[in-house]
């Protein structure tokens, strides 16, 4: 995770400072008036949060959330570290943000977005990106593809799908389509034609595994029992593209997901080709900003989003990921802290939340 700038003066952080030593009493009485950021997860909490303490040389003090938020923090929800009031006023303007970006007919500039809801643009590309893990233009970038991957599969003309997303000019579309669609519009209404995605299966301790990678980057991750059942929902999958069975260089992609897999702390980074609705993209890049080792229940999710009654199209987007643990949905569990149900079964993602717990 990319560390957070500070936009504060540098101070230095003593064993002394009566802040840390607050910190680590974690007394509720002490929780004004100031909360710390934690660089490496990129989280502000209070002084009272029960998570694991960081190290002192990560940590930084902030006199209110706010300035938390406006130095690039998120609030800790395992502790609610937020305030309640202000997040969803935050969540509220966010919302609003993309209900704007959908419906305008081309997509707004930020300073417009920004003089719309009544805020400056730059806190509110701040906020709009602690929220959603998109930027702004990512989010409305991610809309257009929506328009267009929607149209394209109802048979629809090329040319009316690109002028329905916004493009006022078809020369602007075909420069942007490879991004946008992962191939030629041509092949995308032809279901994936023409489109070569590598493959590889392999064995780890959750069982069999497969790993498969387009030209953009690794669009599924799949578990399961039998190495042959991968490979058939990876034809479902992606039922028109020509499946490669990767060679021995492709094996190491296999070999660094299992790796991350056995040993969580390594982390994992990996180009990934992401392929789902606006929101989906927005819950999947949620997901991501999940610390190692913690969870999140749906309703937090669908709050941190900007959409706090999507609770339950949050759970169907954690369904339909194809990419397991590069996209942690096994890090989304029920707001009373049991499990929920998981693409690849209830015992691997139990599995996988006790490996990282130990990391």
């Amino acid at each position: 995770m990319r560390q957070a700038k500070s936009t504060t003066a540098k101070v230095t952080i003593s064993e002394q400072d009566p802040r840390w030593q607050r910190v680590l009493q974690r007394d509720p009485s002490l929780d004004m008036p100031f909360v710390y950021g934690v660089k490496t997860t990129g989280v502000y909490c209070r002084p009272s949060c029960p998570s694991r303490r960081p190290k002192l040389s990560n940590v930084e003090f902030f006199d209110t959330p706010e300035h938390a938020v406006d130095a690039g923090y998120r609030p800790c929800k395992r502790a609610n570290c937020g305030d309640t009031s202000l997040n969803q006023q935050h969540a509220q303007l966010v919302n609003k943000a993309c209900q704007i970006i959908q419906h305008a007919e081309q997509i707004p500039s930020l300073n417009q977005l920004a003089e719309q809801l009544g805020v400056s643009p730059y806190h509110f590309h701040r906020l709009f990106k602690a929220a959603t893990g998109l930027t702004p233009k990512a989010y409305a970038t991610a809309n257009r593809a929506r328009k267009v991957r929607g149209q394209l599969r109802k048979g629809g003309l090329v040319t009316e799908a690109l002028y329905d997303a916004g493009f006022n000019a078809s020369s602007r579309f075909y420069e942007s389509s490879a991004e946008l669609l992962g191939m030629k519009p041509s092949d995308y209404r032809a279901g994936g034609a023409n489109t070569d995605i590598r493959f590889a299966v392999g064995q780890c301790s959750l069982g069999a595994i497969l790993v498969a990678q387009s030209s953009r980057g690794v669009c599924a991750i799949l578990l399961g029992d039998e190495p042959e059942a991968l490979v058939h929902e990876l034809q479902d999958c992606f039922a028109h593209a020509n499946l490669i069975g990767a060679d021995k260089a492709f094996e190491q992609l296999i070999a660094k997901v299992v790796g991350f897999i056995e040993a969580p702390a390594i982390g994992l980074d990996l180009p990934l080709d992401l392929r789902g609705t606006a929101f989906q993209e927005r819950v999947w890049q949620a997901l991501r900003n999940i610390p190692v080792g913690t969870t999140a229940s749906y309703a937090e999710i669908a709050q941190l989003i900007g959409a706090p009654k999507s609770f339950r199209a949050v759970a169907q987007a954690c369904g339909a990921n194809k990419l397991a643990v590069a996209i942690p949905c096994h890090r989304v569990v029920r707001s009373d802290g049991n499990l929920s149900g998981y693409r690849w079964g209830i015992d691997r993602k139990q599995q996988l939340l006790e490996r990282e717990s130990q990391n």
